[in-house]
This record gives C-alpha cells, structure tokens and sequence, in this order.
C-alpha cells in the first residue's frame, strides 16, 4: 500500500527536519547571532530542499542542505548591503566593534601569504575523503559539536573523533613545515 503524495511529502518534511534542523540552527546561529533569524532561515532552507526534492532526485543530502543554507546566508548579506548601500551608510574599517589596534594592515605581501597559505590548505583538505573532510569542516569551523555531527551522518562519535584526527595529522603534516 502506497502513501499519497502529499502524506509521502510530509513524512519526508519531518524526517528532513528531525535530521536537519539542530545542525543548520547552530550554522546560522554562529553566523547571524540572533535566535529568531536563525529559526527562520533554518526552515526556509528545509523548505527549499522539500520543494527540491518535488523535482528531483538529491545525490547527497548532507551536502545539498549546507550548500541552500550558505547560499541563502550569500544572499541575505548581499541584500543587507545593497540596503545599507542604498540608504547611504557605508560600513567603515573598526567599525565592527574590534579595537584599532587588532586590525592587522593589508600589505599586498601579506596578503599574498595569506592567499598562498590557504592555497595550501584547500589543497591539502582537497587530498581528504569526502566524509572526513565535511566532518572536519563541521567541527573545526562550524564549531559544531561532534555528537551533532555524528546523528548528522548517522556514525559513532568515535567515528567522527577519527575523521576529526586523520584531517588534522594531514593537515599537518602537509602545512605544518610552513
């Protein structure tokens, strides 16, 4: 016996959402710091992968909803500045409540350095496989915590703890001679 449509889609919604929803909340939260925002963002992004899901097969649903959720942070921020921009009130260097003195000048050596420097460290995540590489991204940069990540792919959190390791010993020992 085959569920309707529209019961299928609401079962698919609620596991998307059980599966999802404390993960992006956390991601939006550490980027758009208010509590509210996030809720809303986290459902508009659980509603677009719903409406996705309508029309096509999703290969790889871990990495489809955080690639919705960072555009939709993409667009929010351009919309944010095109109105700051429009109502004339440009954001200036220090005014993001940082001290002068901890904002470090950009030279073009600098920068260059900087550039090269993360080169290096795309390269050397580039050499991971997929799953260690996303779980590391989730706990070093999202500072997500490693029993989130491990309901997330539905793995042990030893078995985060190792990807987590085997990535930072490549890291390493790729960049660490630098």
């Amino acid at each position: 016996m085959s569920l309707p449509p529209e019961k299928a889609e609401l079962i698919a919604g609620n596991e998307l959402a059980a599966r999802f929803s404390a993960p992006l909340r956390s991601y939006f939260l550490r980027r758009v710091r208010d509590r509210d925002n996030a809720e809303d963002l986290t459902q508009e992004v659980l509603l677009r992968v719903i409406r996705a899901g309508e029309t096509e097969a999703i290969q790889r649903p871990e990495s489809y909803v955080f690639k919705v959720a960072a555009n939709l942070l993409k667009d929010l921020r351009r919309r944010a500045a095109r109105r700051a921009g429009v109502m004339g009130a440009p954001v200036e260097d220090g005014e993001d409540g940082a001290p002068e003195g901890l904002i470090d000048e950009r030279s073009p050596e600098r920068v260059m350095l900087g550039e090269a420097s993360l080169a290096q460290v795309l390269q050397a995540l580039g050499e991971l496989n997929e799953l260690t590489r996303n779980v590391f991204i989730l706990f070093r940069l999202e500072n997500m915590k490693q029993k989130d990540i491990a309901a997330l792919y539905g793995i042990a959190q030893s078995t985060v703890e190792k990807h987590v390791m085997r990535a930072m010993l490549h890291l390493a020992t790729r960049c660490g001679g630098q």
